[in-house]
């Protein structure tokens, strides 16, 4: 029987009582958690200590390496151009990943992108995708190397070679209330982003009542500790602060956020979506040392669309075919005529995901059609009884609760709140 260098117990004290961690106690940690030797309970007692009191710089470093070194990393280094990947911590209507990787891709940076599924009132890149007929999230590695060359641009499921200690940890944090902890939140992101081996990340923190860090100030911490934990892994990383008080675009969920995309690939969509689309092409090409190409140019002469049309049909999917409908819909009308001073992000987020576009649980399934079509945005003049939101569903009796979600998050008339898209940039 092995002797382990550390007892689990030792550990959690030490966090407990408001120590830094040695290196060794970090590396022994997360590797004997991943082993099954340290047991969830004593990860659960850790994962408390470290929300509650905290991590040094030092700490936060050695814990996503060591999340790294539980699993493989991968090597881009055989393509010919350089490689660039963004991440959102995610939102109400960010379909932005979509029209992006191709769009940077057709700039001549390619795009190794490794994206997840939605849980509760934030929608997943692979969902959308799914609603694609035929499309697949899982490729193997070298299915992706040979997608990077001939697209540049692939968008798909992370393997399960690839931080294994966080997939555990993560789990374990969603179910003992340590999920906001910003070290673990950091390490989490920023240890499969290292892995994927890009090398330069564009990372889009989200801040209002939509998003994961509803306080600004913890939004910008967050934002400057995943900078420096790329910065030391030699991957050129920069942020954005972005809002998401009102959902992105006019559309929530699956199916009909991958309508939105493509609109914004042919020219047209939603301002706010192709500004912000824009500003993250420009952060990524800057980022890879590409600055001699105008993505908007590649909007406007169609190679974007190219590429998306190219990267869909290389996983499987149709890029001609119809997309999903819900089988019902459901209008609700303003209340009142004036300008639309208020539509809540969390509120819209949760009527998509209590219509059936988002999961309670990671193993749930969810509607391709379902969601929320928004007629009006902030700032837009309205009149009473005309069509401010549709909702979709296949499953009528959703429709009371999700009528519910949105009570109190529309007001017409009064002074407007909304804060502009961008809050922030943060570089090392």
């Amino acid at each position: 029987m092995t002797t382990e260098p550390f007892a689990a117990v030792d550990v959690i004290v030490a966090k407990r009582d408001h120590c830094e961690l040695s290196e060794a106690q970090i590396d022994w940690v997360v590797d004997a958690y991943t082993r099954g030797v340290v047991a969830d309970e004593q990860m659960s007692a850790l994962a408390m200590a470290i929300l509650l009191n905290g991590m040094t710089g030092q700490e936060i470093s050695r814990w996503t390496d060591a999340m790294i070194r539980s699993g493989e990393r991968m090597d881009w280094s055989a393509l010919d151009r350089p490689t660039a990947d963004k991440h959102s911590t995610g939102g109400v209507g960010d379909k932005i990943t979509l029209p992006l990787g191709p769009l940077v891709a057709a700039c001549g940076v390619a795009v190794p992108q490794l994206s997840g599924r939605g849980l509760g009132h934030t929608g997943g890149t692979l969902d959308k995708l799914e609603s694609i007929p035929g499309w697949r999230a899982a490729l193997s590695n070298a299915e992706m190397l040979a997608q990077l060359r001939d697209v540049g641009a692939v968008i798909c499921a992370a393997g399960s070679g690839l931080a294994p200690a966080d997939k555990k940890l993560y789990a374990l944090r969603d179910v003992t209330g340590t999920v906001e902890a910003i070290p673990l939140i950091a390490s989490s992101i920023m240890s499969k982003k290292i892995a994927e081996g890009t090398g330069a990340l564009v990372l889009d923190v989200k801040v209002g009542s939509g998003a994961f860090m509803k306080d600004a100030v913890r939004a910008r911490e967050l934002a400057e500790t995943m900078v420096g934990l790329g910065d030391r892994a030699g991957v050129r990383t920069v942020a954005l602060l972005t809002a998401m008080d009102t959902p992105l675009g006019r559309t929530a969920g699956n199916a009909l956020e991958v309508e939105e995309s493509v609109e914004v690939l042919a020219g047209g969509g939603p301002a706010d979506v192709v500004a912000l689309t824009l500003l993250l092409a420009r952060e990524m090409l800057a980022a890879a040392g590409v600055d001699d190409v105008d993505p908007a140019d590649r909007l406007a002469d169609g190679s974007a669309m190219d590429a998306w049309r190219r990267m869909i049909a290389a996983q499987g999917g149709d890029p001609d075919a119809p997309h999903p409908r819900a089988r019902e819909t459901h209008v609700v009308p303003a209340p009142a005529t004036g300008p639309l001073t208020r539509l809540d992000a969390y509120a819209v987020g949760v009527a998509a995901w209590r219509l059936g576009a988002g999961r309670a649980r990671k193993e749930d399934p969810v509607s391709a059609g379902a969601g929320v079509v928004m007629h009006a945005k902030p700032g837009d003049a309205v009149t009473v009884g005309q069509p401010l939101l549709t909702l979709h569903t296949d499953e009528p009796t959703r429709f009371v609760r999700a009528l519910q979600a949105l009570e109190g998050g529309i007001e017409v008339g009064g002074a407007t709140e909304a804060l502009p898209l961008v809050l922030g940039r943060v570089t090392a």
